[in-house]
């Protein structure tokens, strides 16, 4: 049985950063928040900042969804590799310290691990043509798809246009989602250590008597759709078509509207907040996924998508 939809008391949408810098952080980490009806964007928090804040209003609204636009996990063969019975175990490994020595750049060539990969080093052989798939998790190959694969489904091709995954391996150059990713590891063992739930590691406990809320890995562009984010007109245009045939953005403030029309990062937390919140009852509802490879990689929650250990999607083929 799925929660009733005014149940769930809050919404959140995290674009999140990877920025090293406190400035870069509270410029381009935006949360999109909906509350009981009511939409806001909010910026200028650190990643220490926002998960305190979080917390904080975990324990005031518990019955709570928050979604991070970062990768939770890597390939289950990685995590294999370095002793990890559990997504929660490498997380420690990650905050321990062994995160940041991934993501250091100018160590020498034996320290540093070369399937990490970005600006100045190149993609590894071992993670091309043929071999793509392996620096991939098997939610990345599932999203990573193209309209011409979708011929079928012409109104989920033209959702899809431009939505390329990347590996969370890539730790620079454009798209790059490995630094957010690894950065963002602590602060979800943090979450979790203060009673957040993560799927689809662990089910929804929202309708019960005591609870808890709860987190899930997000994808911005899956949100979004075909749209030229990074451009001012662009998003206008996109949010005024919506305005026409959506209750939810004609009733957006007129503040809230001006934040996501100055900012690409403000745009991406509130179209996802509002698909959230459109989606809400089977966010609600989400159980934890059987299959082992994804209880070590994740699952990047997109409408339709569920934890069950059948795969929806042409992405299920294993490496």
């Amino acid at each position: 049985m799925s929660l009733p939809a005014d149940d769930l008391q809050r919404i959140v949408a995290v674009d999140w950063s990877g920025r090293v810098d406190a400035a870069g952080q509270r410029r381009h980490i935006w949360a999109g928040v909906w509350t009981a009806g009511r939409v806001a964007l909010e910026a200028g928090r650190t990643r220490a900042e926002l998960a305190d804040w979080l917390i904080e209003l975990g324990r005031e609204t518990p019955c709570m969804v928050v979604s991070l636009d970062c990768c939770f996990s890597f390939p289950a063969w990685f995590l294999h590799e370095h002793g990890c019975a559990t997504v929660f175990e490498f997380w420690h490994k990650v905050a321990d310290g062994q995160g940041e020595r991934w993501l250091a750049r100018e160590c020498d060539e034996v320290a540093r691990d070369v399937r990490f990969w970005g600006a100045p080093h190149k993609r590894p052989a071992e993670f091309c043509g043929e071999n793509l798939h392996r620096s991939m998790r098997l939610t990345d190959m599932d999203n990573k798809i193209t309209p011409k694969m979708l011929e079928g489904d012409p109104e989920r091709a033209a959702k899809v246009r431009g939505i390329t995954p990347k590996s969370p391996f890539q730790i620079g150059g454009s798209g790059s989602v490995g630094t957010g990713s690894l950065r963002a590891m602590p602060f979800l063992l943090k979450l979790r250590e203060a009673g957040f739930r993560v799927w689809p590691f662990e089910p929804a406990k929202l309708k019960v008597s005591k609870p808890q809320p709860l987190l899930v890995e997000m994808y911005t562009r899956l949100m979004t759709g075909a749209v030229k984010k990074s451009n001012a007109e662009a998003r206008k245009s996109y949010i005024t078509a919506r305005k026409k045939t959506d209750a939810m953005y004609a009733a957006l403030p007129r503040g809230v509207i001006a934040k996501a029309l100055d900012s690409e990062d403000a745009f991406d937390a509130l179209v996802s907040c509002l698909e959230m919140v459109r989606w809400r009852e089977e966010l609600a509802a989400l159980k934890a996924t059987k299959n082992r490879v994804l209880r070590l990689e994740g699952i990047t929650w997109r409408p339709g998508v569920s934890g069950k250990s059948a795969w929806p999607h042409s992405g299920s083929a294993r490496r």
